[in-house]
């Protein structure tokens, strides 16, 4: 499993675990709980798109790079 995985799929427990750990142990209304973990969950996502994104560009980056250098011949 390369670095990258590993961490997303650490981030996405330790969420997880950490939005449980926060109903349970609230002092607040159901509601506004609930309306501010939907917000939690939409921005985690919102992050999520955004890294994606941004990785999404540096890799088509490299490739291009990669693509555009040419191989010297042999004799």
């Amino acid at each position: 499993m390369s670095r990258f995985s590993a961490f997303t799929v650490g981030a996405i427990c330790g969420a997880l675990v950490g939005s449980v750990a926060a109903l349970l142990l609230a002092p607040s209304a159901g509601e506004e709980l609930r309306t501010r973990a939907q917000e939690a969950i939409s921005s985690f996502g919102d992050d999520v798109a955004k890294a994606y994104n941004e990785r999404m560009g540096q890799l088509e980056n490299e490739l291009a790079v990669l693509r555009s250098e040419k191989p010297e011949p042999t004799e």
